[in-house]
């Protein structure tokens, strides 16, 4: 009989170490977005005391300005990366804590608006990305990562994308870079966009929420603008979140028919798998705050709670976004890129006008 083979014995992770290990990038995430609130304040208050006329920056763009500089002129330490990783986790707790602002018939009202601009502009983005990545030679699973990413929700749809589809992890690398690059771009041009058009809050958020991809990027680029145009461009991109499941089915069910993927066994269960469920939180607020279950010193908690979430999300983007690594992906997913969204831009601000004149957004 053979020996009997003694394996070593896997020690659980306690809490408290997990706890230790995101406390440096939480608080640097923290300190980041403090340091953005107290720029702006101090500027402001500097100009006010000498009255000077100085445009306000506001902590959003100062969180992330921050984050950029740390990460692209002096680098993030490994001890920093998984607390500084749980910046999505912050965006989602942050949107589901905003659904205390709103009410459940505003979010029904834009939601009904919305929802046919959603359904256009994923359209226009598949149709818009697939024809480019044909036309530049992208492999057809690198062009559906970048078709699904612009569609819907940026680096989430592309993750999601690529284990329904067995996407190569360089695909999906290249993918990543290419709508991060773009997406950092979308916060310093959009706001002079809107500003220059001179359109309205509610204009503005919708098409924030509409052509810029990942979520958080779509907020700050909001919030860049007003706290009104924040709102509703959480609220125009947390319905496109919403079709995740449905588009990145498509395509799963499209690459297992050719043979390029696994079948999808239980249609149902992959929707619910692949459905963000901060949706979901975000509608049950909502209903809550809409049926008066909290009072009003609850609501200004719960709206504080959610800027304090945003602003460790917006820290966030900022660190994770370094230049050096997307140079080194490739010009052509750049390229691709760089034209679908530019069309993509494009295309929803005219939608986003239209609608504005035809139903005053």
């Amino acid at each position: 009989m053979a020996d009997s083979i003694a394996l070593p014995r896997l020690q659980p992770i306690r809490p408290y170490d997990y706890i230790l290990r995101l406390a440096p990038g939480v608080a640097l995430l923290a300190a980041i977005g403090y340091s953005g609130k107290l720029l702006e304040r101090t500027i402001s208050t500097y100009a006010k005391a000498h009255h000077l006329v100085i445009p306000n920056i506001e902590y959003v763009l100062w969180a992330i300005l921050i984050g950029l500089v740390i990460s692209n002129v002096f680098g993030v330490p490994e001890v920093f990366r998984p607390g500084i990783a749980t910046y999505e986790f912050w965006l989602k707790a942050g949107i589901v804590l905003l659904g205390s602002r709103f009410l459940l018939g505003d979010v029904l009202h834009l939601g009904g608006i919305s929802l046919a601009l959603v359904a256009l502009e994923i359209t226009f983005s598949l149709a818009m990305m697939t024809l480019l990545g044909r036309l530049f030679g992208l492999t057809p699973k690198l062009t559906s990562l970048l078709a699904v990413g612009s569609a819907i929700c940026g680096v989430s749809a592309i993750i999601a994308a690529k284990g329904a589809i067995d996407a190569d992890d360089e695909d999906s690398s290249f993918a990543i870079a290419a709508i991060l690059a773009l997406g950092a771009l979308a916060l310093f041009t959009f706001p002079l966009i809107g500003h220059a058009l001179g359109m309205s809050h509610h204009a503005y958020g919708m098409w924030a929420g509409l052509a810029v991809d990942n979520t958080a990027e779509a907020t700050a680029a909001g919030a860049l603008y007003s706290d009104a145009a924040s709102k509703v461009a959480v609220l125009a991109k947390t319905t496109r979140n919403a079709m995740i499941g449905f588009v990145v089915l498509g395509y799963a069910v499209y690459f297992a028919s050719s043979g390029k993927a696994r079948q999808v066994t239980n249609k149902a269960a992959f929707l619910w798998q692949k459905f963000p469920k901060f949706v979901l939180g975000f509608l049950v607020i909502s209903l809550l705050a809409s049926a008066s279950f909290f009072n009003k010193q609850q609501l200004t908690g719960l709206a504080n709670l959610s800027r304090w979430a945003f602003l460790l999300t917006f820290a966030g983007v900022g660190l994770r976004t370094n230049f050096r690594d997307m140079r080194k992906q490739g010009l052509r997913p750049f390229a691709v890129g760089a034209l679908g969204e530019v069309a993509i831009a494009a295309v929803t601000l005219g939608f986003v006008l239209v609608a504005d004149r035809l139903f005053r957004l």
